[in-house]
């Protein structure tokens, strides 16, 4: 029998693929998605102090512009509230929700 060598024949290749890196796709960045309008709806049920406070608590719009928008939405039916991407829109849509207001989401063309 011969004996094995002691260069590096026939671990090369092995060496190789065991150190090329695994690149992963990097996840879209929020900025490039498509973007969202978050449209707050009128009710008949909640007070001008909820919606507001409500708005507040989960944008980042100023005080002056949550009483706009409330106000908005109780004389035409809705207001647009904000546009960002899918992900975050369905996210203050389930936080609205949790908070009893009415927020659609819809693509902004």
């Amino acid at each position: 029998m011969a004996e094995p060598s002691s260069g590096t024949v026939g671990t090369t290749a092995t060496a190789n693929a065991a150190a090329a890196p695994v690149i992963k796709p990097k996840p879209p960045r929020p900025d490039l998605l498509p973007p969202y309008k978050v449209i707050l709806h009128n009710d008949e049920v909640n007070t001008f102090e909820h919606v507001i406070a409500t708005i507040l608590n989960l944008t980042h719009l100023t005080q002056e512009e949550a009483i706009q928008r409330t106000a908005e939405a109780h004389m035409s039916g809705c207001a647009l509230l904000l546009v960002t991407h899918k992900e975050r829109a369905e996210l203050y849509q389930d936080q609205f929700r949790s908070a009893s207001l009415t927020v659609t989401i819809e693509p902004d063309e």
